[in-house]
């Protein structure tokens, strides 16, 4: 972890303009406030960037990006190449058109190296759906202006929470320790998304809800058991992945 502080350290002081990735499903829960505090203290312009918008209804999102006041902001989708020439433009802009070393931070597992990707048309920055991948700071190239250095995600340095952290899928939902209050946390905060996904109904109540799934989708163990270990990391992996979309 102090390896990867002083990463984020490094790549803050050396960039001109920040961008912070954000989920457009988890906007307040996905700010690194540790991280803002610092791109201030340097006196570094800061841009947000909202990724995952595909999975979102935007007119909601931007009354929360007016609420919290996170401007200057773009909405992107990394995985479908939306907003990227937009992004493009805003960071031009925010340079007055000189060349411009850009720093991207953010939790694990947000979208740091496929929107980096994305930018620089080719798989500059490698990426996987586990979270914590991305290992030191990589240095990329987009077009003549713009350098982008790419940081490993880190939690603010007090922050354990791992249901928080499995809910934005900064950890991955094999490596957790207590899957079912988890992906219970998960049932509770989005009932709708997940009953539709999984063809669930008439079923309110989170752990009523986690057992249809189990049955449904054949995860049982012996004498017809749900095996909850099983069905709450397959419901965590699919949200983590974007298959289960927020209305």
């Amino acid at each position: 972890m102090v390896s990867f502080w002083r990463s984020v350290n490094r790549v803050i002081q050396n960039s001109d303009v920040i961008i912070e990735v954000l989920d457009s499903r988890l906007i307040e829960d996905t700010r690194n406030k540790e991280i803002e505090q610092k791109i201030k203290k340097f006196g570094k312009k800061i841009l947000y960037v909202i990724n995952k918008c595909d999975l979102v209804n935007i007119k909601e999102i931007e009354k929360v990006i007016k609420e919290q006041g996170l401007q200057p902001s773009v909405f992107i989708s990394s995985t479908e190449k939306l907003g990227t020439t937009i992004l493009k433009k805003k960071i031009m802009e925010l340079s007055r058109g000189e060349k411009v070393v850009v720093g991207v931070v953010g939790y694990p597992n947000v979208g740091k190296s496929s929107l980096i990707n994305a930018l620089s048309g080719r798989s500059a920055a490698r990426t996987s759906s586990s979270s914590g991948f991305t290992h030191g700071i990589q240095k990329v190239r987009v077009g003549d202006k713009i350098i982008l250095l790419d940081t490993p995600g880190v939690f603010p340095e007090r922050e354990k929470n791992e249901e928080k952290h499995a809910y934005m899928g900064a950890i991955d939902y094999g490596k957790l320790k207590n899957p079912e209050m988890d992906a219970l946390r998960l049932i509770k905060e989005h009932p709708q998304e997940i009953c539709e996904y999984y063809n669930i109904e008439g079923e309110e109540d989170p752990e009523e809800i986690l057992e249809l799934i189990g049955i449904k989708s054949n995860k049982l163990l012996s004498k017809g058991r749900v095996n909850e270990d099983a069905v709450a990391r397959m419901i965590l992996k699919d949200w983590q992945t974007g298959k289960i979309r927020k209305k």
